[in-house]
């Protein structure tokens, strides 16, 4: 009886199995790859706002504090969008005819919110709190950036779970003294290190890596 299979069949058939295990294995890498890429996550991608605000003029060209706008960022949990008035406060005056400050004008006649697109989501399932972040000392511009140097505003961080634990890991390698948490230009000092074991112990900060700390 003839030889159906050649001798080279056993060999094809492992390159065959080999070749599709790799290409399983790469196409679950790629996938992974892409879902933490800036691509996914919209990292760096300035977003489409009623109002072209920049914060680049506001903070940095006039110096205004995080908490003219956000007013409820050292009590609440919610860093709150500022209502239309703090805007009118400055606008009522500057800029009053501005065509791109229309939305802004037509808020404040008819009492309607603009409606901001938020740039940091978090899912429903994440709970987090900014006045537990800013009274223990972590500066804006961990989460944030360098606002004061973006005239669009994007997401300056990839917000994974990843990257939310790297610090809550390693608090003292983030913390800042709380007089220099709304300070955009804050560089952390070489002695980082003996500053932030310091800061740690005098402001009470936790290690807390426990599912339920955020997923509540």
């Amino acid at each position: 009886m003839a030889q159906i299979f050649s001798r080279a069949a056993n060999t094809v058939a492992r390159l065959t199995l080999w070749g599709f295990a790799a290409a399983v294995g790469l196409a679950m890498w790629a996938g992974a790859m892409i879902v933490r890429s800036p691509y996914e996550t919209r990292q760096a991608e300035p977003r489409e706002q009623p109002v072209p605000f920049s914060h680049e003029h506001h903070v940095g060209g006039l110096g205004i504090d995080c908490r003219y706008c956000h007013t409820t960022v050292e009590t609440s949990s919610f860093a709150n969008l500022p209502a239309t008035k703090i805007c009118m406060n400055c606008h009522s005056q500057m800029w009053a005819a501005s065509p791109a400050l229309e939305p802004v004008r037509e808020s404040y006649r008819t009492g309607r919110s603009l409606a901001w697109t938020r740039i940091y989501d978090l899912p429903d399932f994440v709970y987090f709190d900014h006045s537990v972040h800013v009274n223990k000392g972590i500066g804006c511009s961990e989460c944030h950036g360098r606002v004061d140097k973006m005239p669009l505003t994007w997401q300056a961080v990839s917000l994974e779970m990843q990257w939310c634990l790297e610090c809550h890991r390693h608090p003292e390698e983030h913390v800042r003294p709380q007089s220099e948490v709304f300070n955009m230009a804050y560089v952390h000092p070489p002695n980082q290190a003996a500053l932030g074991r310091r800061l740690v112990q005098e402001y009470g900060i936790q290690s807390l890596t426990s599912c339920s700390n955020c997923h509540r």
